[in-house]
């Protein structure tokens, strides 16, 4: 049996719906983990930038 886009949609749709029944983890801050993964990529811009020495 292929699976399709139409077959596989309600099979899709059930796993994605079980996670609300538990919740986001509380002790999770999003502005927190968006605040550290900015810093992170603004480091990793910020090396890029310092050692490419082709310019």
């Amino acid at each position: 049996m292929t699976m399709t886009l139409l077959s596989s949609a309600p099979a899709l749709s059930l796993i994605a719906s079980e996670g609300e029944e538990h919740g986001a983890y509380a002790s999770l801050n999003p502005w927190l983990i968006g605040g550290i993964g900015l810093f992170i990529l603004l480091l990793l811009l910020w090396g890029t930038t310092r050692f490419n020495r082709d310019r």
